[in-house]
């Protein structure tokens, strides 16, 4: 009980300093555990969970009343009667009293959130404070954030979450159905403060909320400690049940579903358009999240059911391995729109193109993917024609598109479909290793630039075709990623020599990472698009006739 009379108190005073009680206005329950949130970084103090706080508050501003606020599907609970003091430094982290129900209104308004300046080390929760050893190799990108807020798509909520059903399992011993309902709506609340930090670029405070919700706490010694740290949800829910919630089947299938449309949420507002130019900064920012955001899952979920840690690691891996992918993608569109603008350029991949054998390509096609003639020279036919017309990338992605749709129109509405595609996928990649191989032994001077332009179509065809089998199966991109890793994870799980493997294959990656990128240590980078387009360009000028 010590650390929470201790937190209690500089709670207070700091509550006392910034807030104020006022008639007819409203200031979001989630903003005001987000301030808490960076307050405890920038003070080192261990944050309790939304429930404690929202005690606290109510102790402190006696009569508060709580409302829901905006239209259906875009509501949030609000203090209402509750500001910021004009002289609280609060302000310099929104743009006006309630900043974040100002990604709410219509995207084209290009109102934004301002960035959290830096105060006394705390750079928009960038590597101080809770979780600082693990965020210390993010990108600090907080003195730009309403520079990058243009490329999210800030205006995008967090859908309605599906009905549990429980499916005729009947409730173990020690839970009640009243159980089931609080922890729906406490996990609701968790994902919308989620949302709510991600779209501020607040990276490292993901992790604090998940600790904070699974009741992990750092450099407690005892779980009695950690009990009195959590009292306000040990109230609402209490860890015992919460533990074997974690073990009830039904509550496990609809923790998955909530988790994939989090997750595709997130990753629309992140990156609502893979071919739009991102940011090298935001991109890093983002690739870095990706890659330590399951060790930070992992690391809070400690003494939770390994039947709930598995379903919320398999979620976030899919979530992780997307915004690698999609980020990926993105770097491959900037650094192919060089080429593509590059009239000579385009005119050489021409004529080096019409030297190709397209008749040994059809016959090796037809063959190995049994595809039929009259497509695969639609195909040859198509591509050259929009080459020629030295079209945009926006007017590729169109043709890409067109392709995929004109393929599997035969397809539509049958349970054949993801199949159907997945193959499109395979014939399409052999295909096109098959033309840039003759590329290659014709030792065609464009070559690079064709290598450059494969890499992006077939990843942006693995795009299309996720998001297609998606649609036709009623599911979003990531639940589908998510089934198959996790099948790729029960593999592992047969093969226990695999992840040394993997271990030593990531080793040998970073190493061979070029050092003449200036990046922190840990950190994902990739290289830059206009430097990756010089390089095919000086390559295939350098390329002997």
């Amino acid at each position: 009980m010590k650390v929470l009379r201790v937190w209690n108190d500089m709670g207070v005073q700091w509550l006392m300093d910034n807030y104020e009680t006022a008639e007819g206005v409203s200031l979001p329950r989630c903003t005001l555990y987000c301030h808490y949130l960076l307050h405890c970084q920038q003070t080192k103090l261990e944050p309790v969970n939304a429930a404690s706080f929202g005690k606290l508050i109510r102790s402190v501003f006696m009569g508060l009343r709580t409302r829901r606020l905006g239209t259906r599907g875009n509501s949030k609970y609000h203090y209402y009667g509750l500001r910021i003091k004009s002289n609280s430094p609060l302000h310099r982290l929104v743009e006006d009293q309630q900043h974040l129900a100002m990604r709410q209104q219509p995207y084209s308004q290009k109102q934004r959130i301002k960035p959290v300046q830096k105060v006394e080390g705390l750079t928009n929760g960038m590597g101080l404070g809770l979780g600082h050893q693990q965020g210390a190799g993010l990108s600090d990108i907080s003195a730009q954030v309403h520079q990058y807020q243009q490329f999210l798509d800030a205006s995008r909520s967090l859908p309605e979450f599906p009905e549990l059903k429980d499916e005729g399992i009947p409730l173990p011993d020690g839970l009640h159905p009243q159980h089931v309902h609080t922890y729906q709506l406490i996990y609701r609340e968790h994902c919308e403060a989620i949302l709510d930090v991600m779209v501020n670029l607040q990276f490292p405070l993901v992790e604090t909320l998940w600790k904070s919700f699974w009741r992990f706490s750092e450099g407690q010694s005892s779980e009695t400690d950690t009990l009195d740290l959590h009292d306000e949800s040990e109230k609402r829910l209490p860890k015992s049940v919460l533990v074997l919630l974690c073990k009830y089947e039904p509550v496990l299938n609809w923790a998955r579903e909530c988790d994939n449309l989090l997750y595709q949420s997130l990753v629309e507002i992140l990156i609502p358009d893979v071919l739009r130019p991102i940011p090298s900064a935001l991109t890093q920012a983002i690739r870095n999240f990706a890659k330590i955001l399951e060790n930070w899952l992992t690391n809070a979920m400690i003494n939770i059911p390994e039947e709930m840690v598995r379903i919320k690691i398999v979620c976030a891996g899919a979530f992780a391995q997307t915004l690698r992918r999609y980020t990926s993608l993105n770097h491959l569109a900037q650094a192919a729109r060089a080429v593509l603008q590059n009239t000579a350029q385009i005119t050489q991949m021409l004529s080096d193109l019409n030297r190709v054998d397209f008749t040994n390509v059809q016959e090796q096609a037809s063959w190995v993917c049994g595809c039929e003639d009259g497509v695969v020279q639609r195909l040859e036919q198509d591509f050259k024609l929009t080459l020629q017309q030295q079209n945009s990338l926006e007017q590729w992605a169109v043709w890409l598109d067109g392709v995929v749709s004109q393929v599997l129109k035969p397809y539509t509405g049958s349970p054949a479909f993801p199949k159907a595609a997945k193959l499109f996928l395979l014939k399409w990649s052999f295909y096109s290793s098959v033309v840039i191989r003759d590329l290659t032994l014709r030792s065609a001077a464009s070559f690079g630039s064709f290598h450059l332009i494969r890499l992006l179509y077939d990843e942006y065809m693995y795009y299309l075709i996720e998001h297609r089998v998606a649609q036709a199966k009623g599911e979003t991109p990531i639940s589908v990623m998510g089934e198959f890793a996790c099948l790729n994870r029960s593999q592992r799980s047969m093969d226990p020599d695999k992840d040394e493997e993997d271990e030593e294959e990531d080793d040998e990656t970073d190493e061979d990472q070029d050092m003449a990128v200036p990046v922190v240590v840990g950190e994902e980078s990739l290289e830059p698009p206009t430097k990756l387009a010089r390089t095919e360009l000086y390559n295939n000028n350098n390329t002997p006739n």
